[in-house]
């Protein structure tokens, strides 16, 4: 994918991936996940790629999470083998030979917080969010895997607070406790973009690569099955009804089933 909602271009050694729903706030379509998976493909065979940068368009939102409108009619067996298409994508991000960085600019949500954080580093505005606020929005869950990459990446009871009171970190804050690598001011996120892929570009490639595989074998080490959480969670009435809600805009009554 090229054009339309995922924009992919190569300038300078940065393959850029472009998230282009801004009118919809970067919520993620199957196809643009999948554009992804290609655009990461095409990072490790492409030799005069040397960072893979992804960003979102219109300067509100990263990505606010995936669009809603794909999890009608859900059951607990869809999220299932939706969560195992995410992790497909996840998983090969995370594996891309060159290092890889989330430019940030906005709200990062749901199965944007994900991909941010799979990424090698983070740039962010000041004003940018950082958050999973499925447990007031959707009532589902992420996968085992997903859980991990925030664990490796925030520690587990930051994660367990974004993940139990829907709290956003703002810029800063993610700064403070190591997720951010770098916070510039409204507007100046392509300056600070630059820097931060000048110095990738002067560092020793098979370092970063090897430093990059055994962070993630670490993660994956000990990974355990989770599907059962993903059938129940995406399985129950809470979820069919939240997205019924969003879809009429209705509020959500949550009742554990």
């Amino acid at each position: 994918m090229s054009g339309g909602d995922l924009v992919v271009g190569l300038s300078d050694g940065v393959l850029s991936v472009t998230f282009n729903r801004p009118d919809q706030h970067n919520a993620m379509t199957s196809a643009m996940y999948e554009g992804i998976h290609e655009a990461c493909e095409r990072a490790d065979t492409d030799g005069d790629v040397a960072v893979l940068v992804l960003r979102g368009a219109g300067g509100r939102a990263f990505i606010s999470g995936t669009d809603i409108a794909q999890f009608d009619g859900f059951s607990g067996a869809d999220g299932v083998e939706y969560e195992r298409r995410i992790q497909r994508v996840v998983d090969r991000l995370e594996d891309v030979t060159v290092p890889t960085v989330a430019a940030v600019d906005g709200w990062c949500l749901g199965g944007g917080l994900v991909l941010a954080a799979v990424c090698d580093l983070r740039v962010a505005t000041s004003s940018s969010r950082f958050g999973m606020p499925i447990a007031r929005t959707l009532g589902n869950c992420l996968s085992m895997n997903n859980h991990s990459v925030l664990v490796s990446r925030l520690g587990s009871a930051r994660t367990l607070d974004l993940l139990l009171r829907a709290r956003p970190l703002g810029a800063v804050e993610a700064y403070d406790t190591g997720f951010v690598a770098e916070v510039c001011d409204d507007g100046e996120l392509d300056e600070a973009l630059a820097g931060v892929v000048a110095t990738l570009r002067a560092n020793a490639p098979l370092t970063m690569w090897a430093a990059k595989q055994a962070v993630a074998r670490l993660r994956r080490a000990l990974l355990p099955d989770g599907d059962d959480l993903v059938d129940r969670a995406f399985g129950s009435d809470d979820f069919a009804r939240a997205v019924r809600s969003f879809e009429t805009g209705e509020e959500t009554t949550w009742t554990g089933r």
